[in-house]
C-alpha cells in the first residue's frame, strides 16, 4: 500500500504574510485617527508664518514708513505698558519678551504673561509705536494646531494616546514594508486581471479597488522611511519615553535639551516653539555646575554706568553677530539679564543666545550650539527636521508632502477596508497568528521593541492578554475579531 504523501510545509510567505497583514490591519485602526490629526495639524504648523498674517492682517501687517525708520523698541515697549494699564483684558500682565519685525511689512510682537497663566501677544506698528491690538496665541489657528499636535488638548491622556499611536505607527510601517514586498506580485496580477476585465459587469469596480490598493502600497513604500524618521524625531517630546530617556541621559552626564543656564528670565511659555533654547529657571543636571550670570547690583546715583534697555540689548547682540530678527527675553528680576535669541530657524548649528546686563549693557555670557551636550545637538537637528526647517525650502516642501501623503494613507486604508469589508458581520481581518514558536528572533525583536518603547510594550501585553483571556472565550468577540483558535 502506497504511503500518503506528507503534508506540504507552510511556505515562509504564507506563515509570515497573513499574521503581519493582521497586525497591520489592527494597528491601522489604532493609528489612523491619531495620525490624521497629527498630519493635518502638522501641515498647518508648517505654514503658520504664511497663514497667521493672512488671518490677522490688521495685527501682523503694517505699511512701511516713507523713510523706513523704526521707533525705538523702548518707546514701543512703553506703549504696550500703557495699554496693559488701560485694557481690562491685559490687567496684571507681565511683559516677558519682544520679537523684532521679520520684514518691513511686519509688526513688532510683545509677549505677555497673565496672572492666570495664559498668554497674550500684543502687536505694535514699529514705525509709529501705535498698539494695533492683541490676541491669545493659543486660540489662533496655528496655536490650536500646536496644542492638538502636542497632546490632543487633553493633557497627559492625549500625550499618552499620541505616544501609543507613534509606537504602533512604527509597527504599521515595518509590517507595511513586508506586505509591500511579499504582496507585490499578487497586486500586479490582480491589477492586470482587473484591467483585462474592466469592460465586464463589475469590472470597473474591481479595477478601481485594484488601483486604490496599488496606490496605497506605493504610497506606503514612499512614506515608510520618512514616517519612521518623523516618528523617531518626535519621541523626545513624549511624556513617557521622552521623560525616561532624559532621565537616563542626565544620569550619564548629558541632556536631550539645550537648556540655557544663563537665563534668569522665564519666558518659556510665551516664546515661539521654533526658538531654539529653553530659558527656564530649571538647570539640567549636566549643566548644574555652571555659574548663572547676573546683571550685578543696580548702579548708585554717582555710578557712571547707564541703565540698558531693549534697544541696548538688540544693538549689543547684533554687534555680537546674532542673526536677525532677534527675540529679546526681558529680565524678570532685579539681577536678571536681557536674553537675546538669534534667528536660526533653518540652521540648528547657528543657534545662539547673548545675555546682556540690564545696567551696563555688557555681554554677560553667551550660549549656543557649540555649548550643547552631544545628545542635545543630535536632538536639535532632529527637531529641525521634524518641523520642516532644517534644509530650507526642500525640507518644508518635503514635510508638507509627507503630511499630505499621511492623510492620503489615512483615507485610502479605511476606504479599502470599507469597499472589501465582509458581509458576515466580522471585521475582515486575516485569521492568523505570528509564528513566534518557530521564530525566536521575532520574539526577541518584539521584546526589545517593548523594552525600548514602554507604552508599546504595555499596550502589546494588554492586547495579548485580551486575546487570550477575553476574545478566545467569548464566541461573538472571537468571530468578530477573527481570532484563530
Amino acid at each position: 500500500m502506497r504511503a500518503p504523501a506528507p503534508a506540504p510545509e507552510r511556505s515562509r510567505r504564507s506563515s509570515w504574510f497573513a499574521p503581519f497583514w493582521r497586525w497591520h490591519f489592527y494597528a491601522g485602526f489604532l493609528v489612523v485617527p491619531v495620525f490624521a490629526v497629527l498630519a493635518a495639524t502638522g501641515l498647518i504648523y508648517l505654514f503658520r508664518f504664511q497663514l497667521e498674517p493672512a488671518l490677522h492682517p490688521s495685527l501682523m501687517r503694517v505699511e512701511p514708513a516713507q523713510d523706513g525708520s523704526l521707533m525705538p523698541y523702548a518707546v514701543q515697549q512703553q506703549q504696550v505698558v500703557e495699554r496693559v494699564g488701560t485694557d481690562p483684558a491685559l490687567a496684571g500682565a507681565t511683559l516677558v519678551s519682544v520679537t523684532e519685525p521679520a520684514d518691513p511689512r511686519s509688526s513688532t510682537r510683545f509677549s505677555l504673561s497673565l496672572p492666570d497663566g495664559s498668554t497674550r501677544d500684543v502687536f505694535v506698528d514699529p514705525y509709529d509705536a501705535r498698539v494695533l491690538g492683541s490676541l491669545d496665541p493659543d486660540t489662533t489657528l496655528s496655536g490650536t494646531a500646536v496644542r492638538l499636535h502636542a497632546n490632543l488638548m487633553t493633557g497627559w491622556v492625549g500625550d499618552a494616546v499620541i505616544e501609543v499611536a507613534v509606537c504602533w505607527g512604527i509597527v504599521l510601517a515595518l509590517t507595511g514594508y513586508l506586505l509591500f514586498v511579499r504582496g507585490w506580485k499578487a497586486r500586479r496580477r490582480v491589477l492586470r486581471h482587473a484591467r483585462t476585465a474592466a469592460g465586464r459587469p463589475g469590472g470597473s469596480t474591481r479595477l478601481r479597488d485594484a488601483r486604490l490598493r496599488q496606490r496605497h502600497a506605493l504610497g506606503g513604500a514612499v512614506l515608510g522611511v520618512a514616517l519612521l524618521a518623523v516618528l523617531v524625531t518626535g519621541l523626545p517630546w513624549t511624556g513617557v519615553w521622552g521623560a525616561q530617556a532624559q532621565q537616563l541621559a542626565t544620569r550619564g552626564g548629558t541632556s536631550f535639551w539645550s537648556d540655557d543656564p544663563g537665563a534668569v528670565s522665564s519666558p518659556t511659555s510665551t516664546l515661539d516653539e521654533s526658538l531654539p533654547h529653553s530659558h527656564s529657571r530649571d538647570v539640567p543636571w549636566a549643566l548644574g555646575g555652571t555659574e548663572r550670570p547676573t546683571s550685578g547690583p543696580a548702579p548708585s546715583e554717582d555710578d557712571e554706568r547707564t541703565v540698558a534697555n531693549v534697544d541696548t540689548a538688540v544693538l549689543v547682540a547684533a554687534r555680537a553677530g546674532l542673526a536677525r530678527p532677534l527675540t529679546v527675553a526681558l529680565p524678570e528680576t532685579e539681577d536678571g539679564v536681557f536674553s537675546v535669541i538669534g534667528y536660526a530657524f533653518g540652521d540648528p548649528t547657528a543657534e545662539r543666545t547673548v545675555h546682556v546686563g540690564r545696567f551696563g549693557g555688557e555681554v554677560v555670557s553667551t550660549y549656543g550650539y557649540a555649548d550643547y551636550p552631544v545628545l542635545a545637538k543630535v536632538v536639535a537637528h532632529g527637531i529641525a527636521l521634524h518641523e520642516g526647517r532644517h534644509l530650507g525650502t526642500a525640507n518644508m516642501v518635503g514635510s508638507a508632502a509627507l503630511c499630505v501623503l499621511v492623510l492620503f494613507m489615512c483615507v485610502s486604508g479605511p476606504l479599502m477596508w470599507w469597499r472589501r469589508r465582509p458581509r458576515d458581520g466580522t471585521l475582515g481581518a486575516p485569521r492568523a497568528r505570528l509564528p513566534l514558536r518557530t521564530t525566536p528572533a521575532l520574539v526577541v525583536a518584539l521584546v526589545a521593541l517593548g523594552v525600548f518603547l514602554p507604552l508599546f510594550g504595555a499596550s502589546l501585553l494588554l492586547v495579548l492578554l485580551a486575546d487570550h483571556l477575553v476574545l478566545r472565550r467569548v464566541p461573538a468577540l472571537s468571530r468578530w475579531f477573527a481570532v484563530r483558535p
